[in-house]
């Protein structure tokens, strides 16, 4: 890269805070248009997939998805899906490309906003300025772990999600994962294949196949406009941005994630956690009911891929329905750990997001940022790389570069009016930024 862009005591048309797929493909879009700006990461591209993710990590998503703005997926294994340290190479491949002006290890503080408008940063190297800021930090600060999880016997090593990397770094043992997200059901596989006996808590997230009648059930979808399908078109949006993933994997070249098939195989399934105790845990009575509602949902998706190659006179083989494999019988109420062998838990059991630094008027009464589209009701501040930002894709490779594409048009956009406001009303720039555009 070329010298690294001056922060303490300067000033910045734009600032985009946060060096992740978000942050760099707004880079690619201001650049493309003259828009000066900078991009401060508090740590180094590519740290939020190399260091809080387990070492047999892969995308879930095949790789003809990474599609970042000017870079697309270029390898030979385009239904493939990357690991861990090529996930981390494809940023910093993308990185060396166009060269964003990226500074790298300095933490954002503080975002205020002036009386006249001007963005006020505050930095671990100093404070600046900018007409414009874009806040492309994602959704996953802080490890949520429940505070009950302080009642365990001290003798229970505890981990999230995002310390997990491998069964060896667990000591000997009986293994307790919560939560069967993507991640939690990943975990839970990584640890089973290895020859641990897991324990399982399950809650309601859903499932999908990975492939059905001859396809990747992500290449069905694509085509039938659900990645494209804007959060606007929900009657009940906010309820669709709080939804949990559907788990399947990608690795061994993709693959079902069959909780039934891993319990007849010995893993140990439970309902939700909903108390810890010293020595005993206790569960709903929600097993059967949650894995009944994760296949339905699998089989729904399959109803809807069936109808549109019906729909489409599409030549696909047929394929036969899922059987379950097993049935909890009875449901297990309570897990004695000491009995139980259970030496560790990891917590599959998600993120909360941290913005206290912002000290900007811009959020509604759950501290979810109000914006359209990325479009914050706080002029010249912007937020991109949020789940279901505008469509499935936003927070991920998949379509974070056309809302980066959205909100480069809209900056560009405000910064043009702005300069001939200026001009015309004689206003300094800072301030005519501040002005509504619409």
């Amino acid at each position: 890269m070329s010298a690294e862009p001056r922060l303490a005591g300067a000033h910045h048309t734009v600032a985009v805070i946060g060096g992740g797929q978000a942050g760099l493909s707004i880079s690619h879009g201001l650049r493309e248009r003259g828009v000066g700006h900078v991009v401060v990461e508090a740590n180094r591209v590519g740290h939020e997939w190399r260091e809080r993710r387990w070492d047999s990590f892969c995308l879930v998503t095949p790789n003809w998805q990474c599609r970042l703005p000017g870079h697309p997926y270029a390898g030979s294994d385009p239904n493939g899906f990357m690991v861990r340290d090529e996930i981390v190479r494809y940023l910093e491949e993308y990185v060396t490309a166009f060269r964003p002006p990226l500074v790298e290890g300095v933490a954002v503080t503080r975002l205020r906003r002036s009386a006249t408008g001007v963005f006020e940063v505050t930095t671990t190297a100093g404070e600046f300025t900018a007409d414009q800021v874009v806040v492309a930090t994602g959704p996953y600060h802080r490890p949520r772990i429940p505070r009950t999880a302080e009642r365990l016997p001290a003798a229970v090593a505890q981990f999230h999600s995002s310390g997990y990397r491998n069964p060896g770094q667990l000591p000997d043992g009986a293994v307790l994962v919560v939560g069967t997200g993507q991640s939690g059901c990943q975990i839970a596989e990584d640890l089973h294949l290895a020859g641990r006996q897991v324990h399982l808590a399950v809650g309601s997230a859903p499932r999908v196949a990975r492939f059905y009648r001859g396809r990747d059930c992500v290449a069905w979808l694509d085509d039938m406009g659900h990645y494209a399908k804007s959060i606007d078109g929900f009657d009940d949006a906010d309820a669709v941005r709080l939804r949990v993933n559907h788990y399947v994997t990608g690795r061994d070249g993709g693959r079902d994630i069959d909780l039934r098939a891993f319990a007849r195989d010995g893993m140990r399934l439970y309902g939700r956690l909903t108390e810890v105790g010293v020595e005993r845990l206790e569960f709903a009575d929600d097993l059967k009911v949650n894995l009944d509602h994760a296949d339905a949902v699998a089989e729904g998706i399959k109803d809807a891929i069936d109808a549109h190659i019906e729909a489409n006179g599409i030549e696909a083989p047929e394929e036969a329905r899922y059987v379950p494999v097993w049935e909890p019988d009875g449901e297990p109420g309570e897990l004695d750990l000491a009995a139980a062998g259970v030496t560790s838990v990891v917590w599959a059991t998600g993120f909360t997001r941290d913005h206290r630094w912002i000290e900007i008027p811009v959020f509604d009464g759950r501290g979810y940022p109000m914006h359209w589209r990325g479009v914050s009701s706080v002029p010249g501040l912007y937020f991109l790389g949020l789940p279901w930002q505008h469509s499935w894709g936003s927070g991920r490779f998949e379509a974070v570069g056309r809302d980066a594409e959205f909100l480069a048009n809209h900056i560009d956009a405000s910064r043009r009016l702005a300069d001939v406001c200026g001009t015309l009303t004689g206003a300094p720039g800072a301030l005519a930024s501040a002005l509504p555009i619409g």
